[in-house]
């Protein structure tokens, strides 16, 4: 199952992340919240970064087809208990 991924940031703090994913296509706009990053100790990483493997990690649990068209990374981390923690481990691995 290949899929691909175009992060652009749009405006401040906001991303537009286009996917293909087994000929398909689609869109998602991405919130990142300065507040919520510096409390989930994501603040330390290029906010695009984040997105980038907020996305990886959203691919991963849903089919991109499935993806909301507006992500809050808010909404992400009260849906998968193990978001923060496994988004700062795939950060700090890079």
């Amino acid at each position: 199952m290949e899929k691909s991924f175009d992060i652009e940031l749009v405006n401040h703090n906001e991303y537009l992340v286009r996917w293909a994913s087994e000929g398909q296509t689609g869109e998602s706009l991405v919130h990142t919240n300065p507040d919520f990053l510096a409390e989930a100790g994501l603040d330390v990483f290029e906010e695009q970064r984040v997105v980038e493997e907020t996305t990886t990690y959203l691919a991963e649990h849903q089919p991109v087809i499935d993806f909301p068209q507006t992500v809050d990374l808010e909404e992400i981390a009260a849906a998968y208990s193990d978001y923060t923690k496994q988004l700062r481990a795939r950060l700090d691995a890079r």
